[in-house]
Parts: structure tokens; sequence; C-alpha cells
């Protein structure tokens, strides 16, 4: 019932969005007199940010058709290297054959949140990578376009994915998991180093990942803990309707964990707005274009199954089951004390406010029999939850580190082409 009633709104909201852009097209008519006045700009504005937040986002594109590697110009071409029916994992091949000395650069797959965006949310980390990296992604798929014929999704599934993937692209890949995958990416580590695969990890880098949430506990935390999962499957699962590919798939869906989203920072996102629509009177239409940017890729959101949802929040949030020692893998025990063959890297922000600082951190002390030497820890000062993986500190600051870590812990010994500038890096004590 709450997604019909979602769908109910969109499309009640629908004429008037349709007639507030026509309006928007009118007032800023070079032909019509209003256009230069004062009143017809704001009237402009506001029929701008009215179409603005009520319209519905799709997928954005991640857009990187370049990168620079020593000095130049390589075309980047997205291929689909593997497909699962929720995920398909995604190259960023670049296309080197015009350059003198071709890269023999670590191979890196970036396991993207399913937190309800969509794994482009990561474009600035990709970017940031792709001059010293072989890059793969994983492209989760919103579940509300999976037909229910393809079977379930669920956190034992996520965590065999990551393994199909490494499995895939074969020994002496490096992982990186960007906060929400970092229990399931220790798990998949975990499983594999138990059996001693080849296609084990060489290294893993963990960026504000709820590897055990009892430490320094956030409001996010603290809302999960304090309610039952029968009051999460009664208030925020909800069946997926018509049109939809995945019509009676229960779902979380993604408008509701957008919801959750702004609600922590609800002051911040109506003074944005604000913000615009001053912008758009004003005629700067470059800062205006920058906030639009922004948004066009917050507001694209993406359903999770109910299934995965439920058991993430269990596991994770309710059980503590990766710190306790509990968890398990379709009845295998999960054991991160077995990793002794992949690096381990930590990064946490100081300010971050969705995973407290010190639950990434505490990944080390679950795998006890990793040598020192194979480990770190790094703390950003200064930035939030998503500074720790986008905006400048990640480009200039975070970056390079993980690079120098990912390099030093190459199995096959691949040295970086330009040392990258890394002034001082925490180790994990």
């Amino acid at each position: 019932m709450l997604y019909h009633l979602y769908e109910l709104q969109h499309a009640t909201i629908s004429p008037l969005r349709m007639a507030a852009d026509a309006s928007k097209k009118w007032l800023r008519n070079p032909a019509n007199p209003m256009s230069y006045t004062h009143q017809g700009r704001a009237a402009a504005a506001a029929c701008d940010v009215f179409t603005h937040i009520t319209h519905r986002y799709g997928k954005p594109e991640f857009g990187l058709d370049t990168t620079v590697i020593d000095g130049e110009t390589v075309p980047i071409t997205e291929e689909v290297v593997h497909s699962e029916a929720f995920c398909n994992l995604l190259h960023f091949k670049r296309e080197t054959d015009h350059l003198k000395t071709q890269p023999d650069d670590p191979r890196l797959l970036i396991v993207a949140p399913l937190s309800g965006h969509f794994s482009t949310l990561l474009r600035g980390t990709v970017e940031a990578l792709l001059p010293d990296h072989d890059v793969y992604i994983t492209d989760w798929i919103d579940a509300r376009l999976v037909p229910v014929h393809l079977g379930h999704f669920d956190l034992d599934t996520y965590i065999d994915y990551i393994m199909r993937f490494l499995r895939k692209l074969g020994p002496n890949t490096h992982m990186m998991a960007v906060c929400q995958p970092s229990v399931p990416v220790v798990a998949a580590a975990s499983l594999m180093a138990a059996g001693n695969e080849a296609c084990q990890p060489a290294s893993m880098t963990l960026m504000g990942g709820p590897i055990d949430t009892r430490e320094n506990p956030t409001e996010v935390n603290k809302f999960a803990k304090q309610h039952s999962l029968d009051w999460f499957e009664r208030h925020v699962i909800s069946h997926v309707p018509l049109p939809h590919a995945g019509v009676m798939r229960r779902v979380y869906p993604g408008f509701m964990q957008l919801a959750g989203f702004m609600s922590m920072n609800w002051d911040r996102h109506v003074s944005a707005h604000h913000d615009m629509f001053n912008h758009l009177v004003e005629g700067d239409g470059e800062s205006a274009e920058a906030k639009r940017s922004f948004y066009q890729e917050y507001l694209a959101v993406m359903d999770m199954t109910a299934e995965f949802y439920l058991q993430t929040l269990k596991v994770v949030f309710h059980e503590h089951s990766l710190p306790e020692g509990t968890m398990r893998w379709q009845g295998v025990p999960v054991d991160p004390s077995a990793i002794t063959k992949t690096a381990l890297l930590t990064v946490e922000g100081e300010r971050d406010d969705i995973t407290g600082m010190g639950q990434t951190r505490a990944a080390h002390k679950l795998t006890t029999n990793l040598p020192d030497s194979m480990r770190m820890h790094h703390v950003q000062q200064g930035v939030g939850h998503y500074g720790v993986f986008n905006g400048r500190r990640w480009r200039e600051q975070i970056s390079p580190r993980i690079k120098e870590f990912i390099r030093r812990h190459d199995h096959e010994g691949k040295g970086a082409r330009s040392a990258p500038n890394v002034t001082h890096i925490n180790a994990a004590e």
C-alpha cells in the first residue's frame, strides 16, 4: 500500500510539474517582457525549483569518458564483464593502445554500497583511482526492475556475488568497500581465506564501514537498534506495484531511504534549495547548476529487496554477528582470523555522522592473524561520511594513501609510476 500511495502522489503531481515546466519556459522566453523583471525571474526560479524537487530521477550515468595517465589523455569505455540478476560487474576499460608504455597497474574491485543510491554516487571515487588502477565496480540493479521469477537476494547472496566477482577477476585483485559493503567484503575475504583460494584479494580497503556499530554509535545506529525487525517489516517494507518489472517483489523502497537521509540534515537541504532559488533569480547559472547536478544524483534512488534489508539490520545492527564471531554464510562460519594474505587498510572520517569513529577500525581486532606489516588505519580530519570517498580531501589526501597501500601490497610488485604524495599514515594499533 505504501508504494501505491507513492505512485499515486507522483501521478497526481505530474500535471502540476508539467505546468510549472511550461511556465518556466514562458517566463524565461526573451520575447516575454516579464523575463527582464525581478518578479518574472523569481516566478521562473520558483517553477524551476518545483520541477526539480518533484521530478523522479532514474539511474545517472558515470560520464567518465577519459582519464589521464602519465600526462596523456586516455579514453574510457564502460563494459559489463559479468552479470548476475541483481548486479553487473562494470569495467572502466582504459584504451591505452596509443601510449608508448603500456601501464601495468593493480586491478581494483570497488564494491559500491547497496543502500539506496546507485553506484554512480562513487563517480568521484572511480575518477580519482582510474589513472593508477584497472578499475571494476559492482553496479547494483534496482530491485523494482528485477522480476520475481529471478529469485531472492539477501546478505548471503551479496557475499556470494563478491566471491564470484573476485574469482572472475582472478588472483592479485585488490578490493575496496565503501561504507555498507564493509561487512560482506570482510566476510567474503574470510571465507576465501579459509578455503585458501587463489583468488582471495591481495588487499582490502574499508572506508566508513559499520564493522562494529557498538563503537561510538550514531543516531542511525541507535534508530536501527531501538526498533525490532518486525517494526521495520511493518513500517517500511512494501510490494513493488505495476508497471515495474519487479511487480509484487517485497522491497525496502528507495524513497523511504531518501526520506531518512534527508531528515538527518533537513535544514541543510532546505537551505540548499533556497540558495538554488536565489542563484536562479540573480542569474548565477553556474552556482545553480552545481546544486542541481548534486541533487540529480542525490535524489536518484533505488529499491533494495526486503530480505537483504532485514538480514542486514539483523546481522550488522542488531546482533553484531561479525564482531561477535557468530556470523554465518549459508551455514558456514565466517572467521576473519583466517585472513593472512589480504592486507587491510581502514579509513574513517572525523565527522562521520553515519558510521561512528572506531566502527571501521574494529576490523583490525578481528583479523588477529594478520601481521602488523599488512595493516594500516587512517583517520581523515575534518570530513564527514561522504567526504571519505568524495571531494577535495578524498582526492588530495585519502586516495594517495590508498594508492600507495595497494602498490605496496600488490603480489606482482607493481610499483607506482610516480610516488603518491603521502605525508602521514597512521598504522593500526
